[in-house]
């Protein structure tokens, strides 16, 4: 059986894991994910009492119940690098034993669902809407530093999108994988449904102009007008395909849903969007 050596997962003094500062029994099966720390304090006043509360860098980590079930709220920063360290280190408080530094017999399925803000790319995900990614692409290239993600892909998907696009070959190769099927269905069975982009950057790489000019002016417009089996891209943000990609690799029931916060279609946005945040959250909390 391999021993997990020290440099390569590290665990601190009080028997937590590295960036997270979390302890096995601090975590529960269904995990509330989410960019900005100061919203799980917001998700975390909900619940009906709370178990435990850990701060570490942008990682806030509160375990609770609420209505009965036993939940955590996580933050998991921006962008799908925090996303690796983030899932590698829940997966490991759940079926790594910190003692033996050895996997766990028995695997622990955990579930995971990242509730966050996105800017629409299609008439049909208007500011205010909700939409669930039925499917992600990674812009990252972050699963393909990991054996065997072809079994996770959906390589005919992957090579459809970067021929419609024109795909620069001095990007990251695209990944595509599916959300959990079953969560899908739970929590999305009343809002749109679609095919999300993780981007590598808030920017540029989703195509917005400030002050340096984009090497590729078109590539939203072709993203927009991209079709496959029924599907169509609707929207952008920077987390979702990590989650899913190495939530499924690691055998754990993993999606996304976000509030759309601005159409780049229509060129408009929404700075104000609190209460829509905390409205989908509820709804999360309530059928996770």
């Amino acid at each position: 059986m391999r021993i997990i050596p020290d440099s390569e997962f590290i665990i601190n003094p009080d028997g937590s894991a590295f960036h997270l500062h979390v302890k096995p029994e601090q975590l529960s099966d269904k995990i509330v994910m989410m960019g900005d720390p100061d919203r799980v304090t917001m998700t975390a006043s909900f619940f009906d009492s709370i178990e435990c509360d850990v701060r570490s860098r942008e990682f806030h980590t509160v375990t609770g119940m609420y209505k009965g079930k036993r939940l955590t709220a996580l933050s998991h920063g921006i962008g799908t690098d925090n996303i690796d360290i983030v899932v590698t280190e829940l997966d490991a408080l759940a079926n790594i034993d910190f003692h033996s530094r050895t996997v766990k017999p028995e695997f622990r399925q955990l579930t995971m669902i990242r509730v966050g803000t996105s800017g629409g790319m299609q008439p049909h995900c208007p500011i205010g809407s909700y939409v669930v990614s039925e499917k992600s692409i990674g812009f990252d290239g972050l699963l393909h530093y990991y054996a065997h993600s072809q079994e996770v892909r959906e390589e005919d998907f992957e090579e459809a999108f970067q021929k419609h696009v024109n795909w620069s070959p001095y990007h990251c190769s695209p990944y595509v994988v599916s959300a959990d099927e079953e969560l899908v269905e739970r929590i999305g069975y009343d809002m749109i449904r679609g095919v999300t982009i993780s981007a590598i950057g808030f920017y540029g790489p989703q195509g917005r102009h400030v002050r340096l000019p984009l090497a590729d002016p078109e590539l939203n417009a072709r993203i927009e007008s991209f079709r496959y089996d029924g599907h169509s891209i609707t929207n952008y943000e920077m987390e979702s395909s990590a989650i899913a990609g190495l939530g499924k690799m690691m055998g754990h029931k993993c999606m996304t849903v976000c509030a759309i916060i601005a159409n780049r279609v229509a060129l408009e946005s929404n700075a104000n969007y609190k209460g829509s945040i905390e409205d989908l959250m509820k709804v999360v909390l309530e059928r996770i």
